[in-house]
């Protein structure tokens, strides 16, 4: 128990890659590395497969782009409904970043969504996003008079929930991926060679795509509400 502290610890602990000399020394850390790693990778894969497109006798790698592209935006509109489709974007680039940020492990390197300021980030992310869509949708006073609905007495309960859902993101992102760690510790320790790998997969790839779907799922959620 005590080395799984240590590990645990160890794996909670945000360490400095290096310091830019600007105010003082401005700490960079190991997440944001590793997220400027995910963004050069999905932005060279965009290039490459968005290269030379045409409208008649398409290449396969744009089939293949449009597939993905096609495929997704239909997956998010789907949770999102067609009165918020604007926010479409946004969402998919959240869902491809964490999915990339949970699976990157399984290259030996340490996932971001395993720092909670990038978990807590993502979650204020969504809900400036949520509450800026119920004002779009609904204007600056009525969106104030739909703190009252249905009855005035509920009114703090639903400005609390203002605060209560970025948390409850960050917290179910950042819990469920240190989770799968402390689980993936526990079976090294009981069965160091063999089972562990398989489990790897399982977390890293099944368990970490479930929890963007997840994100993402309860935010378009959320937006849904805001501008119904």
């Amino acid at each position: 128990m005590e080395r799984l502290a240590e590990n645990l610890l160890e794996e909670l602990n945000c360490e400095t890659v290096f310091t830019i000399p600007v105010l003082g020394g401005m700490e960079v850390a190991e997440s944001t590395v590793i997220t400027w790693v995910i963004m050069a990778f999905i932005v060279l894969l965009s290039i490459w497969l968005t290269r030379d497109l045409k409208v008649n006798q398409i290449s396969k790698r744009q089939a293949v782009a449009e597939f993905i592209v096609t495929w997704l935006q239909n997956f998010v509109r789907g949770m999102i409904g067609e009165e918020a489709k604007e926010y479409v974007p946004y969402l998919v680039s959240v869902l491809i970043y964490i999915a990339l940020s949970n699976v990157i492990g399984l290259f030996g390197l340490k996932p971001p969504t395993k720092d909670l300021n990038v978990t807590v980030a993502l979650s204020l992310m969504s809900i400036i996003l949520i509450e800026a869509s119920g004002i779009r949708k609904k204007g600056v006073k009525k969106w104030f008079k739909s703190f009252a609905e249905p009855v005035a007495v509920i009114a703090p309960i639903n400005v609390l929930e203002i605060f209560i859902r970025p948390l409850s993101l960050c917290m179910r992102l950042f819990g469920n991926v240190l989770g799968a760690f402390v689980i993936m510790e526990l079976i090294k320790q009981i069965l160091p060679v063999g089972l562990p790998l398989p489990f790897s997969f399982y977390f890293d790839i099944f368990d970490g795509l479930i929890q963007a779907y997840v994100f993402v799922f309860l935010t378009s959620l959320f937006i849904k509400e805001a501008v119904e």
